[in-house]
């Protein structure tokens, strides 16, 4: 039972620090906005949320010595995938602080940046916040309180880790990992369960016609193609017949 409850956790955890990734790289964006500071700062508090509710159940497992030598294993390896997730979250809120103090919004120092995305984060976020509707409740100065409250949670963050490697003595070479690299890429999973991505980088082509209108005009065209082709070569014999002749 608490093996599950750790993974459970863990899912939740690795969910949403994914969700809090995708929504920074939107910042600095033209899809940067009042909305996506909140965005972030709702997501990253859920995520420091979930990372104490998993740091303080696998540490008192794995404090516990009358565990089976089985199950210390699988904490361990849950421990590693934590500890990893801890990281990503630290580098993410680390790079979010930099790009939000480069581009303020409150008072603009510099133009965001045509990155070729598109499209609203508010889905990403909600899927974090594991909520329907996102309700958006944040001042006009979001942009610069937040930084200094954001600051303060790095720090945070960064003294939990270096608690967590005081507290439990987990190596993580020796943690044996319990399927091939890349498994999770085969998986039989559905994209549109399993994506936290919303933005769009490019637009969608255009679906082909009913009836098979699109493979009459490739063919038309691949036609038109090889005539135009002989024609070139046609062309270029004379000339270089007459060039040839002319010397």
């Amino acid at each position: 039972m608490g093996k599950e409850e750790c993974k459970t956790m863990l899912d939740a955890l690795n969910k949403v620090t994914a969700c809090y990734r995708h929504l920074v790289i939107a910042l600095g964006s033209t899809s940067d906005s009042q909305n996506l500071r909140e965005e972030l700062k709702r997501t990253r508090k859920k995520a420091q949320e979930l990372a104490v509710a998993n740091r303080t159940k696998l540490t008192s497992l794995l404090k516990d010595k009358s565990i089976s030598k089985d199950d210390r294993a699988e904490y361990e390896r849950l421990w590693v995938l934590f500890s990893s997730s801890m990281e990503l979250l630290e580098v993410d809120m680390k790079r979010s602080l930099e790009i939000g103090q480069d581009f303020p919004l409150k008072v603009p120092t510099r133009h965001l940046i045509q990155t070729g995305m598109t499209g609203s984060t508010t889905t990403v976020a909600a899927r974090a916040m594991s909520v329907q509707n996102m309700k958006y409740e944040a001042d006009s100065n979001i942009d610069t309180a937040d930084l200094r409250e954001l600051q303060c949670e790095i720090g945070q963050v960064t003294q939990m880790m270096e608690e967590m490697e005081m507290k439990v003595q987990v190596a993580p070479w020796a943690v044996e990992a319990k399927q091939e690299a890349g498994a999770e890429l085969k998986s039989n999973m559905s994209v549109g369960n399993s994506s936290v991505g919303v933005i769009s980088i490019c637009e969608e082509e255009p679906k082909e016609e009913e009836g098979g209108g699109g493979g009459q005009g490739s063919g038309l065209g691949s036609v038109c193609a090889v005539l135009v082709f002989i024609v070139i070569v046609g062309v270029a014999l004379v000339l270089g017949y007459l060039v040839i002749n002319m010397s």
